[in-house]
């Protein structure tokens, strides 16, 4: 079960951007990632493959803050916002619930659940280099 200044950290690297150094920071060796009902990634060497695979990309992903955070025991639920800011200026948000098994201090299994018929919808890109609102 993680301790709650643990999820915090883990946090604090995803909305700095460090999605990558995330997954190696706070993952287990053989944990997985799941997109709604999609099959499984597994392996954390594999998901940062995959997460810098994506990012390269984009120009960069903008993380707010989470906009909700539920620790019970060893489950962590987040619900991420994500501004996928294209190398074209373009941007996109998801909206999504992550759902966590945490084993000790690490995320063993992570689910995430969102509407595919909204998904990556189409935001204001931002003039400033901030996020899009």
């Amino acid at each position: 079960m993680p301790e709650r200044a643990r999820v915090e950290a883990f946090i604090a690297a995803v909305v700095s951007g460090d999605h990558v150094g995330a997954i190696r920071d706070f993952y287990t060796e053989g944990a997985s990632m799941q997109e709604n009902l999609g099959e499984p990634r597994r392996g954390r060497e594999a998901l940062m493959a995959h997460e810098a695979k994506a990012l390269a990309r984009l120009e960069r992903m903008h993380t707010h803050p989470p906009r909700a955070l539920v620790v019970d025991g060893d489950r962590v639920v987040v619900h991420w916002v994500f501004d996928a800011i294209g190398k074209d200026g373009s941007a996109r948000r998801l909206e999504e619930l992550a759902i966590q098994r945490w084993e000790g201090d690490r995320i063993a299994e992570e689910r995430f659940f969102y509407d595919t018929a909204t998904s990556w919808r189409e935001v204001e890109a931002p003039a400033d280099g901030k996020s899009a609102s």
